[in-house]
């Protein structure tokens, strides 16, 4: 899985794991992204840094260097609104 694809798949789980506390799936979902992550990229600390109006700042450090990556906002939070949208899941 590319950099960029494995940071945003990690960032929608992140965003509906700290919104839904009690969703499980979600927190072993982040995990496994988290673990792709530092892995197959060798990515350490990597965490939501910002969000603005219209973006989601993701930093991380990677060789000893830190990265900044930012995702729009609203791309972002798909997952969140098709999940809260959903009343199968709710």
């Amino acid at each position: 899985m590319k950099l960029q694809d494995a940071l945003f798949n990690w960032l929608q789980i992140r965003l509906v794991a700290d919104a839904r506390q009690d969703d499980n799936a979600a927190k072993e979902t982040e995990s496994f992204f988290a673990e792709i992550l530092r892995d197959d990229h060798k990515l350490e600390d990597v965490r939501i840094a910002a969000i603005d109006e219209t973006m989601v700042h993701v930093r991380y450090e990677q060789e000893g260097k830190t990265k900044l990556q930012m995702f729009d906002r609203e791309h972002a939070e798909q997952l969140l609104s098709d999940i809260a949208a959903n009343p199968k899941y709710n």
